[in-house]
């Protein structure tokens, strides 16, 4: 499966926030990337670049590609609910994202690795499909053999962020996924509307 590979702080510059988490890179240069950096004349962007630039931002932070991400959209789109919402909803419910906001992984990527070389159970059995979608009150493990690998230590020991629609069970490695999170409650910076205006085109 083709995945974006490349530098990660220049795509994090590109959008002007650091949404593969902690960087000191960007914060370093936290503006565009390109030869002239600053001073490069941007004009006023357009409609489109805004809401394509906010579809971009969206694939790369929830690590989704192209054809997933419009799958997603559809289904948030025949959905009953607010199609922005159920879209973001629906990229929180994913396997690998909720492995990295349990702390079981410090970043999605990483997360993603973990459950593609079938270390995260869910309800007991290996998944090994990081796009795999948790229904409320799945419950979200770390393999028996897999409990003391140094990368899985190491991020839980570092686990800062609590969420309310997540509890963990440090002693016995797992944690459930309790409910589908509100809007309100999905810290992530992404204007879902722009996303919806520009795939309604």
């Amino acid at each position: 499966m083709a995945r974006y590979t490349g530098p990660k702080t220049k795509i994090a510059r590109k959008f002007g926030e650091a949404i593969f988490g902690e960087d000191k890179s960007f914060e370093k240069r936290n503006y565009p990337p390109g030869q002239h950096g600053n001073n490069r004349r941007r004009g006023k962007k357009s409609e489109y670049a805004i809401q394509l630039m906010e579809k971009q931002k969206a694939k790369y932070t929830y690590g989704i590609l192209e054809r997933q991400f419009r799958n997603l959209f559809e289904k948030s789109n025949s959905s009953k609910g607010i199609t922005g919402e159920v879209l973001l909803q629906l990229c929180e419910s994913r396997l690998d994202n909720v492995v990295y906001r349990m702390g079981i992984a410090p970043t999605r990527s990483g997360a993603r690795q973990l459950v593609s070389h079938r270390h995260i159970t869910v309800n007991g059995e290996k998944v090994n499909i990081p796009s795999y979608s948790l229904k409320a009150g799945d419950v979200v493990g770390v393999r028996e053999k897999s409990k003391s690998l140094d990368v899985i230590e190491r991020s839980l020991a570092n686990a800062s962020h609590v969420y309310e629609w997540i509890t963990w069970n440090g002693e016995q490695m797992e944690g459930t996924y309790v409910a589908i999170p509100e809007r309100l409650q999905i810290p992530e910076n992404i204007k879902e509307q722009l996303i919806v205006e520009l795939y309604s085109k």
